[in-house]
C-alpha cells in the first residue's frame, strides 16, 4: 500500500466539468473564472473574490494593492511556505519574522503585540498564516492592527472551509472579511479543493477588487467610466500601471466550481481523519497541534505531529511507502533569506517546532484502510 502525505481527488463530475469548457467558446477570460469567483465569495460569505494563476500572485498581487510604505515592515510568522513573505520582497518590502505559539503552531499574537510596542512606528501591516488549517484569532489581531494602524492579509491557503467563533459567538469564516482587508486562498492539488494551480483573494473592500482586477491583467483599465482619457472607441483599453499576467483560465476555473460543491463533504472527512489521528496519539509521547475546540473549526489541511525521533520516524514510514512530510523548514532559515539580512535571527519556538515536526498522511479521499495501515506502522514504531 502506498499512501501520499496529500492528493487530490477528482471525480467524473470534475471532468465533465472541464471538458464542458473544451469544448465552449473561452478556454480564458470567460464565464466559468466570474462564475467561480461568484460562488466562493457566497461559500466564504465575502462581497468579492478575485481568482489568480496561483496563490504565490495572489499574495504578490494582495500585497501590492495594501502596500502604503516600503520603508515599513510587515509581520509574517516564520512556520509558513516561502510564499507568504516573498510576496513582501517582490515589491523590494521589509519583512519580521515573530515566534509561534509552540501549542498552536501559529503566529503566537502576545509576541506580535510586544513586537508592535518596542517600535509601534516601524511597521505598515501583518500577514498571518492559518497553519495546517487553524484559522488565527483575527478578532483579536484587528484589535492589535487598529492599535498600530496595520493592514491584515489573511494567508488562509491552508484553511477554504474553517472558522472561528468571535466574542459575539458568530461564526467568522476564513475568508469573510469580517476582519481581514484581504484573505488569500490556494487551490493546489493538495489542498481542500484543487483547480491544478490556482488562488483566490476575497474582500469586502470594492476600491481594493477592482484594483486587484486591474493589477491581475496587465494593470490594464476597460471600465470606460475608470479611463484617463475618453474611449476611442469599443476596442479601446489603458494600461494605467505596472500589473502582471496572474489571470486563471476557464479550464482551472471550471475544475474549481466543481469541486467547489464537495468542500463541506471535504472539510468533514478530513476532520475525521484528524479525530483518529488525535484519539491514538493522545496517550503516546507524540505530540499534535493544540487549540480551544469549542471556538476554532481547523480545516486540518495538515496533520503534524512532534516527534523526538522525527527523522528515524520519518525514514521508517518510507520504508513502508508511507510519504510523511515536513512543514516547514523556518522561512529565514532558507539560504536566500540566510543570505539577504536574516543570518542573525533565531525564533526559539519555531525553531523547536521545526526539529519535531513531521506531517503525516491528510486528504480527503483517504480510505479507511489506508489510515489504519498509517496507524499500526506508528503502533510498530520502537
Amino acid at each position: 500500500m502506498k499512501i501520499p502525505y496529500g492528493k487530490q481527488s477528482i471525480s467524473q463530475d470534475d471532468i465533465n466539468a472541464v471538458v464542458e469548457v473544451l469544448k465552449s467558446d473561452f478556454l480564458t477570460q470567460g464565464p466559468a473564472v466570474t462564475k467561480f469567483e461568484e460562488e466562493f465569495a457566497k461559500v466564504v460569505g465575502a462581497k468579492y473574490a478575485v481568482t489568480f494563476c496561483n496563490a504565490t500572485a495572489a499574495l504578490h498581487t494582495g500585497f501590492k494593492v495594501l502596500n502604503r510604505d516600503l520603508k515599513k515592515k510587515v509581520i509574517v510568522t516564520p512556520n509558513t511556505f516561502a510564499a507568504s513573505s516573498n510576496c513582501v520582497l517582490y515589491e523590494k518590502g521589509l519583512v519580521e519574522f515573530v515566534d509561534i505559539d509552540p501549542k498552536t503552531f501559529n503566529i503566537d499574537l502576545d509576541l506580535v503585540e510586544k513586537t508592535l510596542a518596542k517600535n509601534p512606528n516601524d511597521y505598515q501591516g501583518i500577514i498571518p498564516v492559518d497553519f495546517a488549517g487553524l484559522p488565527i484569532d483575527t478578532e483579536r489581531l484587528r484589535e492589535i492592527a487598529e492599535k498600530y494602524n496595520l493592514w491584515i492579509m489573511e494567508d488562509a491557503c491552508h484553511a477554504i472551509g474553517g472558522g472561528f467563533y468571535n466574542s459575539k459567538k458568530e461564526f467568522i469564516k476564513c475568508g469573510q472579511g469580517t476582519y481581514s482587508e484581504l484573505t488569500v486562498f490556494s487551490f493546489h492539488p493538495v489542498k481542500h479543493i484543487a483547480t491544478g494551480e490556482g488562488g483566490m483573494v476575497t474582500t469586502n473592500n470594492e476600491k481594493m477588487y477592482r484594483h486587484l482586477l486591474k493589477l491581475r491583467s496587465h494593470g490594464i483599465e476597460r471600465d470606460e467610466k475608470l479611463l484617463k482619457e475618453s474611449s476611442h472607441g469599443g476596442w479601446y483599453h489603458e494600461m494605467q500601471e505596472l500589473g502582471f499576467n496572474y489571470r486563471m483560465s476557464d479550464i482551472n476555473a471550471a475544475l474549481g466550481l466543481s469541486q467547489l460543491r464537495n468542500l463541506s463533504a471535504n472539510i468533514e472527512k478530513r476532520n475525521l481523519i484528524a479525530k483518529k489521528y488525535k484519539d491514538y496519539l493522545k496517550d503516546s509521547n507524540m505530540a499534535f497541534q493544540k487549540y480551544d475546540e469549542e471556538k476554532f473549526v481547523n480545516a486540518y489541511h495538515l496533520f503534524v505531529i512532534q516527534s523526538d525521533r522525527r527523522k528515524e520516524l520519518y525514514d521508517y514510514l518510507k520504508t513502508h511507502e508511507i510519504y510523511s512530510q515536513v512543514h516547514y523548514l523556518p522561512v529565514y532559515k532558507h539560504a536566500y533569506y540566510q543570505g539577504n539580512g536574516f543570518k542573525a535571527v533565531e525564533l526559539e519556538n519555531v525553531e523547536s517546532y521545526y526539529r519535531k515536526a513531521l506531517s503525516l498522511p491528510m486528504f480527503h479521499g483517504m480510505k479507511e484502510e489506508e489510515q489504519f495501515y498509517v496507524l499500526d506502522h506508528l503502533t510498530k514504531f520502537k
